[in-house]
């Protein structure tokens, strides 16, 4: 069979392609500079360089798939986040149709029910409809909670602050986090398998948690007991990121989001919807991993 896989080599398309490939699959991997060409050669994929933004590009190295995964990859220089995330839904959609492609996995999020108010999610949610008016079409949408890499982002903080903290705080182990290996091992699953049918979402977590416990688990786990999860207000969250080098458009969005997850509505549908919790890994492995960058950092 061949499969189209989009996202180049990141952490959850990489152990796509390597999977995919392992099975005696034709894989070819979208990417969007020809640095990468030679590494996913080395996989034993095929190479498309080009742009997501490119319909005809999109069209042409769809032909022939028997199933694609698709994601929308961060975009930093866009004056419209969402309206990016959604033109390239759209040319996905389009690409899709165009080549009579049956199955679709698409990475979406959490909070990806709510059509406005939370930042770069509010874009997925207009993928999600635009996949979904393919009616001939198989597709999963995965809905992976708030990864814990994205954590890392925090040694910075804790170096200069000794605290952790965002726009948000979340108490009562309701926050979801998710590893991005697991996240990869769900698609796996779902593209080898070829037995989702209609169109289908599904919330992937590996932890519920509060703030709190991020804060007492990472702190524990890099020598500094006592580490505090602050709430930061909006307007001090949109100062950071912008002084972090984000600019404008996408720290608008990230404060956005972190409203969306404190007040509870990014993850409604989650908790009408919670998904089976696996054994491992957990918070307090990703302490261990927390703690090695922390050292480097």
């Amino acid at each position: 069979m061949k499969y189209v896989i989009t996202g180049s080599l990141g952490h959850i398309s990489k152990p796509l392609v390597i999977a995919l490939v392992k099975a005696g699959h034709e894989v070819i991997s979208i990417t969007s500079t020809t640095e990468r060409t030679k590494e996913i050669e080395a996989l034993g994929a095929k190479a498309a360089v080009g742009s997501l933004e490119n319909f005809d590009f999109l069209k042409e190295s769809f032909s022939g798939a028997n199933a694609v995964y698709t994601m929308v990859p961060p975009n930093f220089t866009t004056t419209d986040w969402k309206g990016y995330i959604e033109q390239v839904g759209r040319n996905y959609t389009n690409a899709i149709k165009s080549n009579n492609i049956k199955y679709v996995v698409n990475l979406s999020s959490v909070g990806a029910h709510m059509p406005d108010g939370c930042g770069p999610v509010s874009g997925l949610y207009r993928v999600e409809n635009l996949l979904n008016e393919l009616n001939a079409v198989n597709i999963k949408h995965l809905r992976p909670s708030y990864f814990y890499n994205n954590l890392l982002a925090n040694i910075g903080i804790i170096k200069s602050m000794d605290i952790m903290g965002s726009n948000f705080a979340v108490t009562g182990k309701k926050f979801g986090l998710v590893s991005t290996d697991y996240i990869a091992s769900k698609a796996i699953d779902a593209l080898l398998q070829l037995k989702f049918t209609g169109h289908s979402f599904e919330y992937i977590a590996n932890d519920d948690v509060s703030t709190d416990d991020i804060a007492v688990l990472v702190g524990n786990a890099i020598g500094k007991p006592g580490l505090k999860w602050v709430q930061f207000s909006d307007e001090q969250a949109l100062a950071g990121t912008l002084q972090a080098g984000l600019p404008e458009e996408a720290a608008k969005n990230y404060v956005e989001m972190g409203q969306a997850i404190h007040s509870g509505k990014m993850y409604e549908d989650y908790w009408s919807n919670r998904p089976s919790i696996p054994d491992a890994p957990r918070l307090s492995d990703f302490a261990k991993i927390f703690a090695d960058a922390y050292k480097l950092g």
